[in-house]
């Protein structure tokens, strides 16, 4: 069996069209997903983008890995990565990306975008790179298969800069208009206010911030479906399992955070999922268990016939590949989150809690401890932290023991206090002005 993993970077799963957004930002995305299994429930317990491809790579947490933050130290010399191993069993390897570091030696042919414009002045093609560089890619690896090849689009990552036509397909008003207020408390933050003003100079009003951000992921999905025209092309369907998902989401002033993805709010950890397996199995079926992206090395190794080696492996996730047809299928039923790159926190989630802890002052002023009951509030806007002590108490023994057991376990040192100057490194570059 063949593999295509596709990551889409920044997605929130609330802005895609088959997981309920009113936009019809992903036609592409929405009719694929009547073939697959959608999970409602995935999420990407360790972000930013670093920490979550090596979550997704390795099937291991941050105490194994060790990699909490874009800055920090890179992982463990001898962690298995999965296109590694299927490499060593014969699978040719390939990918179309930029994060290089640790994940570009895994892969045998690894194809960057250099042509890439970050100027966030001018509207972004990223899609575009991806799709050149990704059609002779798909076409070697038609050729020698088995193949494992991954595709990672940026374009709805901040900047939102989506190229004509998209870039006035969700806003047909004056983003500049006096009259509107909504982004004074965004140009009044001092750690973004010039990054914001290279790409948005002027605006007023904080809904055509939101729109350029679907109009993004419009972009995408367009480029989406000349990687599925492939697809046909070369005769690729059935005989291949396509993964499609995010690193992480975005917030999008849900929680008083903009434009990033600050936070472990569900706008942030919850991630689409989309699963399409060559025999149909699940397909249009919906799943609400908790999943994570801890998932894929194990589920992609047992579905290509490697259950051998997943089982020889110390890997966390479960295995989606065996997932019950019920829409209860889960392969968890608590996570432990990490983010280290803006604010530095941690947090454990249930299927029906939310806590996150701050390990400093954060730069949005939140309180030290939040806790949300997620089935009478998906959104995550009532901190019950105060008023429900006691379950707070109950969920950090859950997760102090949850630590206990995995430094004993990796014998390696807690990322998360071991490597708190790592996000230091990426602040001034947005203080200052342009992202690189």
């Amino acid at each position: 069996m063949n593999v295509l993993c596709i990551v889409v970077d920044s997605l929130q799963a609330n802005r895609v069209g088959c997981y309920g957004h009113s936009r019809h930002t992903s036609p592409n995305l929405d009719r694929l997903a009547r073939e697959c299994a959608r999970f409602t429930q995935c999420i990407s317990p360790h972000i930013p983008t670093h920490p979550a491809h090596t979550t997704l790579f390795s099937g291991q947490d941050v105490f194994a890995h060790q990699v909490v933050a874009q800055g920090g130290q890179p992982p463990p010399q001898d962690l298995p990565l999965l296109p590694s191993l299927l490499r060593e069993r014969g699978y040719f390897t390939g990918a179309v990306d930029n994060i290089g570091r640790w994940i570009e030696p895994a892969f045998e042919r690894y194809e960057k975008y250099p042509r890439w414009d970050h100027d966030g002045s001018r509207p972004w093609h990223n899609g575009e790179e991806v799709v050149q560089y990704a059609g002779p890619l798909l076409t070697e690896a038609a050729a020698s298969p088995p193949f494992f090849v991954f595709l990672h689009f940026w374009d709805p990552h901040t900047p939102y800069l989506p190229p004509s036509p998209f870039s006035r397909m969700f806003y047909e008003g004056d983003e500049k208009d006096p009259t509107i207020r909504s982004m004074e408390p965004v140009w009044a933050a001092p750690w973004f206010h010039n990054y914001f003003q290279e790409w948005m100079p002027g605006v007023t009003d904080i809904e055509f911030v939101k729109a350029q951000y679907d109009a993004s992921i419009a972009y995408t999905d367009a480029c989406l479906g000349h990687i599925f025209n492939r697809l046909s092309e070369l005769d690729l369907w059935e005989d291949t399992l396509v993964w499609i998902c995010a690193d992480h989401g975005e917030e999008l002033d849900e929680h008083g955070c903009w434009f990033d993805h600050h936070g472990l709010y569900d706008t942030n950890v919850r991630v689409p999922l989309l699963i399409r397996w060559p025999d149909a199995r699940h397909a249009g079926t919906v799943h609400d268990g908790l999943v994570s992206l801890l998932d894929f090395a194990p589920t992609v190794l047992r579905a290509t016939d490697n259950a051998d080696l997943a089982e020889s492996l110390p890997l966390l996730g479960g295995n989606l590949a065996e997932v019950s047809a019920g829409a209860t299928a889960a392969t968890t039923d608590e996570l432990y989150l990490t983010e280290c790159t803006w604010m530095r926190k941690r947090g454990w989630r249930t299927p029906d809690w939310k806590l996150i802890e701050a390990l400093e002052p954060d730069i949005y002023e939140k309180p030290t401890l939040e806790l949300f009951h997620l089935p009478s509030d998906p959104g995550e806007q009532k901190n019950l932290a105060e008023e429900r002590a006691e379950v707070v108490a109950e969920l950090q023994d859950q997760r102090d023991a949850y630590i206990s057991r995995r430094l004993a376990a990796s014998g390696n040192p807690d990322p998360s206090l071991e490597q708190a100057d790592a996000m230091r490194i990426w602040q001034p570059r947005f203080i200052a002005g342009r992202r690189s």
